[in-house]
């Protein structure tokens, strides 16, 4: 437990959560660093990612299905924002990197795969991939590929051999494996195959919205016991009106089922959206709604996208510290917003990266 911890007693002011997020490691576990295709980022775009509070994003990288070249495009991407803006943003590539982001201020991006297609059949690609700084990778996007069955695949038929294979490599690696988009199957064979704790990166809980992109209660116990984390996103699978943009009120609730099934260990955040403030105007969502009509046309469109996916409660750069006020006013300690907030996700990749 961080030291400046012992400070705060069974009860947690709205001043007082403000001054835990501004003294802990913040992790939002899926999302970018502000960045609209153009560099150097304009100085509105580095004023919001400085003035979020935020220590350590992953960032996907490859998308849900682009290939060998488009990924390493996009880590070269991710490679110059790093390089062009030097004191506000580095790459983590070790443990040690996430301490340095917090002492100097500077946004850590933890690079990540959302899919596997960029392997082709090619586990040699793995320590290539490594070098170039990648720590983090899912199995699976929400359709089955050559490693398992994602989780809009009805046959759930788990993980194949070559899932099986690159686990034990990603494992021998100090890879984190992500099962966020997985199926229920690939998620608990998973699990027990890995010798190191796993990640649901960005996610939800099933008992509170019945949805395929949310973890069963099972699935949760499974994870926490082998030590992993799940960070809840802030997409309308979490629950809501049809139509209209999920709430505070449904987040915490998402929160604190996770938290009263996995324990205070094993929670966090992975918003799935930009930092950038969505502007909610019918051009965005006309433009929303074409992406989704493309997604459906790859076959990869999950229910309810149809849906704004944003939080109105936490529709700013500082959204996390908006989740710490939320948790302190419903009662959770300083212990528990800290390691939601950031602390556990820190821990656990402690634990997979040596």
């Amino acid at each position: 437990m961080p030291e400046f911890l012992l400070k705060f007693g069974p009860t947690v002011s709205e001043e007082q959560a403000r001054e835990i997020y501004k003294r802990a490691v913040v992790v939002d576990c899926n999302t970018w660093p502000p960045y609209d295709g153009t560099l150097p980022i304009p100085q509105s775009g580095l004023d919001r990612a400085d003035g979020s509070g935020i220590t350590i994003v992953k960032a996907t990288v490859g998308g849900a299905s682009e290939n060998f070249e488009q990924t390493i495009d996009e880590i070269a991407i991710i490679q110059g924002i790093v390089d062009t803006h030097p004191d506000h943003f580095l790459l983590v590539r070790k443990y040690s990197d996430i301490e340095h982001a917090k002492l100097e201020n500077k946004m850590g991006v933890i690079l990540s795969f959302e899919s596997t297609e960029m392997f082709g059949s090619d586990l040699s690609r793995l320590p290539m991939f490594r070098n170039l700084g990648v720590r983090v990778i899912q199995l699976t996007y929400n359709r089955r590929n050559l490693f398992g069955d994602g989780c809009l695949e009805p046959a759930n038929a788990g993980l194949s051999n070559l899932g099986r294979e690159l686990v034990k490599q990603m494992n021998q690696m100090g890879v984190a494996c992500d099962l966020s988009h997985c199926g229920v199957k690939t998620t608990m064979e998973a699990i027990a195959l890995s010798t190191k704790p796993v990640i649901f990166s960005h996610t939800g809980c099933k008992a509170v919205h019945d949805h395929p992109r949310n973890k069963d209660d099972a699935e949760m116990r499974a994870l926490s016991e082998r030590g992993g984390v799940m960070g809840i996103y802030f997409l309308p699978f979490i629950g809501g009106e049809p139509g209209q943009p999920p709430t505070l009120d449904i987040y915490i609730k998402q929160m604190e089922h996770a938290l009263s099934i996995c324990g205070e260990d094993h929670v966090g955040v992975g918003s799935d959206i930009d930092i950038a403030p969505v502007n909610d105007t019918p051009e965005w969502r006309r433009q929303m709604l074409q992406q989704v009509a493309e997604r459906k046309r790859l076959g990869i469109s999950a229910p309810e996208e149809d849906r704004p996916p944003y939080i109105p409660e936490l529709n700013n750069p500082r959204r996390l510290e908006s989740i710490a006020i939320a948790l302190a006013k419903r009662g959770h300690s300083a212990t528990v917003i800290e390691k939601v907030i950031g602390g556990n996700f820190q821990r656990v990749f402690r634990d997979i990266w040596g």
